[in-house]
């Protein structure tokens, strides 16, 4: 604040006057486009790969083989699903632990810092698992597949932070679903790798495994040219200049005062907080619906089914008579589906809202797993029945596509603001993985004790997220942080910061897009 320059004080509804100097429709520039694209694929999209890539038969036949050559003898059954359990279940739990560290990080090293550093965990397991036959080691595989679920958990968390702080209000959620669509992109990709005449093979799959490397590679050459996140160059290293530059070069234009100024009142606002850790994120009475939106929506994405589904997708095509080695073929289309459905989001999320999306979308899962549980019940029975469960799973995968896969992570990046967004990741971050790594574990479980009856479970799961979202979750679309902050401040009941009210210090000739604009934030 410069006191020496204030004429007179005025009582502004001051986040309304910020959002009305900022542009309101920012056209894609192509700085913001390449940005997206290749932080995208060299971390989004490996994530994406690497939860499919190890679907081939011919990794446990490599177990088998490896083990007979050093002991003599076949492994035992039990042994080697458990070597083939680790080999799936360290990915979820390496996904977790690159989730706490993605506060740490983000604070110390920015966003893009982040993503550079994050491919040393990709091209490293990458080397590994390539070299894996030659060495003759199932071990390396596992410990490469903890590495490579850091890397995805970080990805899964800074890719939407550092793409929903680079764009503007009016494409925050078009963008925010690309990491989503290169998810999905990434496991169509090794499903078609995995085919058998391509990579999935006894000489192709360490190949396979080794790809994931290249778009690590591709994004370490490359992101360095783009720019860091505006908002942590202003708000966390104090640096205006670059803040500005780097957000002229991203909107295509020189007068970017307003985002600037409504950043400078979001620090204001914040200084008092500092960075929260999510321990004080768990103690802030102003943060404490925000935290539980993102607690239930992403263990509704991950609870709601989804691996489950694709789990007992290949029964349900063999029952309706698809052949053996044709499954490959209908899962891809599955796949397909996944990622034309993805594509449609991105360009219908600023039209409908992303609070829409995500109703409709586990509304749509929630009746495919009740009709689902009718058709696998009386599939045996009724001669056309397996084809409505295929149906089914189309359907299913199509809701998930629209709504719970991907706007919870442009949600997370819109209700926290910059000091406690980190810590919302990593709290999002682990809730995503733990439940992913729950129903890996759970699921073969119920799925032997209930059958069928399963997805009645996670129908309701479904329903009991919609709800929530219905009654508690905001419409954000074409929001500022700060109006999106004011939202949630009416329902924690707690005082205004940095919103909805604040003493604005303003000399006659200064308004709302000055540079020098001097806020006096109350409520602290």
């Amino acid at each position: 604040m410069r006191p020496h320059n204030l004429g007179w004080l005025v009582r502004l509804p001051l986040a309304p006057k910020i959002a009305s100097s900022i542009p309101p429709l920012t056209k894609l520039t192509v700085v913001l486009v390449l940005a997206t694209l290749i932080s995208t694929f060299g971390s989004s999209f490996q994530y994406g790969y690497n939860v499919a890539v190890v679907n081939s038969p011919f990794m446990q036949q490599f177990y088998n083989q490896t083990y007979q050559d050093r002991y003599g003898d076949s492994i035992e059954d039990s042994l080697l699903t458990l070597l083939w359990s680790l080999s799936v279940s360290m990915f979820p739990l390496g996904g977790f632990i690159g989730s706490l560290m993605v506060g740490p990080l983000v604070n110390k090293l920015g966003r893009k810092g982040t993503l550079l550093f994050n491919n040393i965990f990709s091209v490293i397991p990458a080397i590994m698992m390539g070299t894996s036959e030659v060495a003759k080691s199932f071990e390396i595989i596992i410990i490469a597949r903890i590495l490579v679920g850091i890397c995805a958990g970080l990805s899964s968390n800074v890719v939407p932070m550092y793409l929903g702080e680079l764009s503007p209000k009016n494409l925050r959620g078009a963008i925010g679903i690309v990491p989503q669509l290169f998810i999905t992109v990434g496991i169509l990709t090794a499903q078609v790798f995995g085919l058998r005449h391509l990579l999935g093979n006894n000489t192709g799959w360490p190949i396979m495994l080794a790809l994931t490397g290249i778009p690590a590679i591709v994004e370490l050459l490359m992101l360095p040219f783009f720019p860091e996140s505006p908002r942590y160059m202003l708000i966390q290293k104090g640096n205006t200049e670059k803040a500005r530059r780097d957000l002229q070069r991203l909107r295509g234009w020189e007068e970017v005062d307003g985002e600037l100024t409504e950043m400078r009142i979001e620090d204001q606002s914040e200084r008092a907080e500092g960075h929260l850790s999510v321990l004080n994120l768990f103690s802030f009475q102003s943060l404490r619906w925000q935290l539980v939106s993102v607690i239930v929506m992403n263990m509704g994405q991950q609870l709601s089914g989804i691996n489950a589904i694709y789990y007992y997708a290949d029964s349900i095509y063999a029952s309706a008579g698809v052949q053996e080695n044709k499954i490959q073929y209908v899962t891809l289309g599955t796949g397909a589906v996944n990622v034309f459905m993805t594509v449609a989001t991105v360009f219908i999320v600023e039209a409908s809202g992303r609070k829409l999306l995500l109703l409709c979308g586990f509304g749509t899962c929630c009746g495919a797993c009740l009709l689902l549980t009718v058709t696998l019940t009386f599939q045996n029975t009724v001669n056309w029945m397996p084809y409505l469960s295929i149906v089914c799973v189309i359907v299913y995968v199509i809701g998930h596509a629209i709504g719970p896969s991907p706007i919870p992570y442009v949600i997370t990046t819109e209700i926290f603001r910059q000091s406690s967004r980190p810590a919302a990741f990593m709290v999002g971050g682990s809730v995503h993985w733990l439940s992913n790594f729950t129903v890996g574990l759970v699921f073969p479980f119920m799925e032997k004790g209930l059958g069928p009856n399963s997805f009645i479970i996670f129908a309701f799961i479904c329903l009991a997220s919609l709800i929530y979202i219905w009654a508690i979750v905001p419409e954000t679309k074409n929001k500022t942080f700060l109006e999106i902050s004011q939202l949630f401040d009416k329902r924690n009941k707690a005082k205004v910061q940095g919103g909805v009210q604040a003493e604005a210090c303003s000399s006659e000739n200064q308004g709302p897009n000055s540079e020098d604009l001097a806020v006096c934030v109350t409520g602290f």
